[in-house]
């Protein structure tokens, strides 16, 4: 048994020497190897920088404007994923490293410098000729409120951000009533009335990207007329709701704001360009002119032409922007006050001062019936809140005469819009504001669209998406003229009599169209306009051009820690 033990220990003796010789011979025999080893891991890193780097360039130069395909379907693509979420253990650590725990700011900048185009030139945003920087889908979220005069709109947008530039996907929309001003001073309520709206925002986009998903809200000519204590309140308000009870980041600035009438025409001038893809290319294509009608104001922008060395006066009409390496001198205008049911009410504000002038009621009288030629006859308008510019309020109810006077009612649109008033740069379109002449400086072949009320007041009443200004004149006839001829020029039109019978200002409110375009805007009765709620299934109007700028992350970053709803 002893012989056995020590041949045991003898062998663990001798098994053990080998492990160590063998280590030794190892190191004394394999430094080289190692070494190349190690300058293999390095080498094979200082690729992966380099292939990095590379890629970086090639996004940039994307970036830059060019719609030429970069990098094509083998260029790696560079994921940054979604914003981590940590626990607040996790946000302390963050906090005190100076990392900013919730950045609810997006910058909201200027009209953007460069910004998509539908994909393809000239040909709608459902095209898909651009440049595809991977073979992935990169999908990004804009969520845009339009605080209007008459209730409130929201639109997500969905971009694929994987195109050069990026392509529009999906438009989500709904709007509800009414707008933020009819709150007045009541901000809680103001804030609340947006909710509704914010869960299709939160039922559209996915959990993992909202905190990444920047969020405005812009207001417009109803919450200006408000009056700036007011308005202020009540957007303070709703800034505060969307950062304490939503997860998305919230722009900065103006992000939650009365958006300029300037700034709202252009952005409705891109977004209309956008889609029909006039924009966005390094080709050049003409580009449509745009009018929108909207509740308290209305917006002309147009790319006019001169010739013979005449320039565009300066003023702050002139509004120059650069979009997918092309430079653009636009014409706009904000007529603010002379939207659709601004309109309507210097109209029948003025048939309330001739009654009181004429003393068919008394000026403290605050209900009173009263025949209006923009009624047709048989029918009324009951109970109207008419405000005249010095500041008093009427109920009236308006009732149409016993014989069709629709002429009278035009000569009241066109007496509101003051074309005789004092005008320093000529030429002037309406209320002594200059505007370069349609017909000397922008082409007959061109587009002029027109949108948002002048689509709602024609498109039930069966006006097709093309027609000439004379045609509008010949609508705003047959509705002017009453039932006795709604059934057999408008009767075959699926709905259009329950719509006329029960909105009896129908014949104001095209009698007004036809005033602002021809008297106004000096459109000739000839020419022919386009009209549309949507364009390549997208909602036209200012929403989209105003998101556009914000899939440009510079300024922004997304929200670490995330507001549960």
């Amino acid at each position: 048994m002893a012989g056995l033990a020590l041949t045991v220990r003898n062998s663990r003796f001798l098994l053990a020497t080998l492990v160590i010789l063998g280590i030794v011979g190892f190191l004394i025999t394999s430094p080289s190897s190692v070494s190349q080893s190690l300058d293999k891991a390095q080498e094979s890193f200082k690729g992966v920088s380099q292939s990095t780097h590379n890629t970086a360039g090639e996004f940039d130069a994307e970036t830059k404007g060019s719609n030429d395909r970069v990098g094509a379907d083998d260029t790696p693509k560079v994921d940054f994923g979604t914003s981590p979420q940590f626990a607040d253990d996790s946000v302390k650590d963050l906090e005190s490293a100076g990392v900013e725990q919730s950045p609810k700011a997006v910058d909201d900048g200027a009209p953007l410098k460069e910004a998509p185009k539908p994909e393809g030139s000239n040909s709608g945003s459902g095209s898909s000729n651009g440049g595809r920087k991977g073979s992935s889908k990169d999908t990004e979220y804009v969520v845009m409120i339009d605080a209007g005069s008459t209730g409130s709109r929201i639109h997500v947008y969905e971009f694929d951000t994987c195109y050069s530039p990026p392509k529009l996907l999906k438009e989500t929309f709904e709007m509800l009533k009414p707008g933020l001003s009819s709150f007045d001073t009541d901000v809680t309520g103001a804030a609340l009335s947006l909710d509704p709206l914010l869960k299709i925002a939160l039922d559209t986009v996915p959990a993992s990207s909202r905190g990444c998903t920047p969020v405005a809200v812009k207001a417009t000519a109803g919450l200006r007329l408000l009056g700036e204590e007011k308005s202020k309140a009540i957007l303070e308000g709703v800034r505060s709701h969307l950062e304490d009870n939503y997860p998305f980041a919230v722009v900065s600035g103006d992000g939650v704001s009365i958006m300029s009438g300037d700034d709202e025409g252009v952005y409705a001038w891109i977004t209309a360009n956008y889609l029909l893809g006039n924009i966005g290319s390094s080709e050049k294509f003409p580009t449509a002119a745009v009018f929108d009608l909207g509740g308290g104001s209305t917006q002309i922008v147009f790319e006019p032409e001169f010739k013979n060395g005449e320039k565009m006066v300066e003023g702050e009409h002139k509004y120059d922007i650069s979009f997918g390496n092309r430079d653009f001198e636009l014409y706009q205008f904000s007529h603010l006050g002379y939207g659709l049911m601004a309109g309507r009410n210097k109209i029948n504000s003025l048939i309330v001062q001739t009654a009181i002038k004429n003393g068919d009621m008394s000026a403290d009288q605050e209900t009173a019936i009263l025949e209006s030629p923009c009624i047709p006859p048989g029918l009324e308008a009951k109970n109207v809140e008419v405000k005249l510019e010095s500041g008093e309020k009427y109920s009236i109810t308006f009732k149409g005469s016993e014989t069709p006077v629709g002429a009278q009612c035009r000569f009241l649109a066109e007496a509101i819009l003051k074309k005789d008033a004092e005008c320093t740069t000529a030429p002037c379109s309406f209320n002594g504001v200059h505007q370069p002449s349609l017909v000397r400086t922008f082409r007959e072949s061109s587009d002029l669209y027109v949108f948002s009320y002048f689509y709602d007041r024609t498109n039930p009443l069966g006006m097709p998406s093309s027609f000439t200004l004379e045609e509008l004149r010949d609508l705003a006839k047959v509705v002017c003229n009453g039932e006795s001829t709604w059934t057999s020029a408008l009767g075959a039109i699926d709905g259009s009599l329950k719509e006329l019978a029960e909105e009896p200002q129908w014949c104001l409110d095209l009698s007004f169209q036809v005033a602002l375009l021809h008297t106004g805007y000096d459109i000739p009765l000839h020419r022919e306009l386009r009209t549309a709620k949507k364009i390549a299934n997208n909602e036209l109007g200012w929403c989209l051009g105003a998101s556009l700028p914000l899939l440009d992350k510079n300024g922004w970053q997304c929200r670490v820690k995330e507001v549960n709803p």
